[in-house]
């Protein structure tokens, strides 16, 4: 046998052999994936109502407190910025800014917040950069808003349980202002190309499972419109999981598409100015999933009093699901 033939034998034995490592290691890493729990939070805004209870030392958050950390990971949807500086723009009807008190409060009860929303840009562009600093400051991750655009439209990545789950947040809802460009910041506007792709690019990028986080809707409309369920549709088609929504202040209901969960409207969390009853309920979604996707979930219903507090409902009826079942079912809250 020549020299270059027991060679070539050696580089394939050394390939093949190479090849079984890493499919045993990629079945390792398989089976140490333990279901995570993800839990959503809805609107949190932290002005007003809210803001005074803070700042009397109060905490809004305290009711939900040890829901909100029962959980692998908790994210809400932060309809504010945080910030001393900036100016309300005279262009809109309703404007918010939280002072930063509010961080350690956050931090103890959020691992992440998305700042896609109608309210990130209330006080200017200088406030929503002072929002990003005492975010990054506090350590608490962001997504769905960032400097530029590219940094706007970066994923969360939460790796938790052996999975690597992709968030990514979405705004719909004027004032489009408010949206990031190439060099200057803001938040992640939804245009559906570019929705469509980011999915398939977190795919491609490694997630096990893509959760989108959606601001759309109109406001106190108590069932999602055509456009909602259209987009949502077609974030599954392109791989998402579940897709996750807010903006309109009243819930809206869930159903599933392909066996993948749609919940169009978290309602809100914490918020306050309100006259009609079902803005003063929100859900809090609990998520447990695998690398297979969504197994169960359910939803708390939060009772918002009238300083923008919410209280859990022991016994109330909210909608839930699992794993291969045709429509979502309502479970009563423990």
């Amino acid at each position: 046998m020549s020299a270059g033939v027991r060679a070539g034998r050696t580089l394939r034995a050394q390939l093949a052999s190479a090849a079984v490592a890493t499919a045993l290691a990629l079945t390792t890493v398989a089976a140490r994936a333990e279901p995570v729990r993800l839990v959503f939070a809805g609107d949190i805004m932290l002005d007003d109502g809210p803001g005074r209870t803070i700042a009397a030392g109060g905490d809004p958050l305290a009711p939900f407190a040890a829901r909100l950390r029962d959980a692998d990971f908790t994210i809400g949807n932060l309809e504010c910025p945080i910030a001393t500086g900036g100016r309300a723009l005279a262009n809109k009807i309703y404007t918010f800014r939280a002072h930063p008190r509010v961080l350690p409060l956050l931090k103890g009860r959020f691992d992440a917040l998305a700042v896609a929303n109608n309210h990130s840009g209330d006080y200017g562009r200088a406030a929503f950069v002072e929002t990003l600093e005492h975010l990054e400051r506090a350590g608490i991750p962001y997504v769905g808003g960032g400097r530029d655009l590219a940094a706007a439209h970066a994923p969360l990545w939460v790796e938790r349980g052996g999975l690597r789950i992709a968030i990514l947040a979405y705004n719909e809802f004027k004032p489009r202002s408010f949206e990031a460009g190439p060099d200057w910041p803001g938040v992640a506007w939804s245009e559906d190309s570019r929705v469509i792709g980011e999915i398939r690019a977190a795919r491609a990028a490694g997630a096990d499972l893509v959760i989108p986080f959606m601001h759309w809707g109109w406001e106190r409309e108590a069932a999602p419109g055509e456009r909602q369920r259209q987009l949502a549709r077609a974030m599954i088609d392109a791989g998402a999981d579940v897709v996750v929504g807010g903006h309109p202040h009243v819930t809206q209901g869930a159903e599933y598409y392909r066996g993948r969960l749609i919940v169009y409207s978290l309602g809100n969390f914490v918020f306050d100015g309100f006259a009609e009853p079902e803005a003063k309920r929100g859900w809090l979604l609990r998520l447990t999933l695998d690398r297979s996707g969504l197994l169960a979930w359910d939803t708390l219903a939060a009772q918002i009093d009238a300083d923008g507090t919410p209280h859990p409902q022991p016994g109330a009826l909210t909608p839930c699901g699992q794993a291969g079942e045709a429509a979502p079912r309502l479970c009563a809250n423990p």
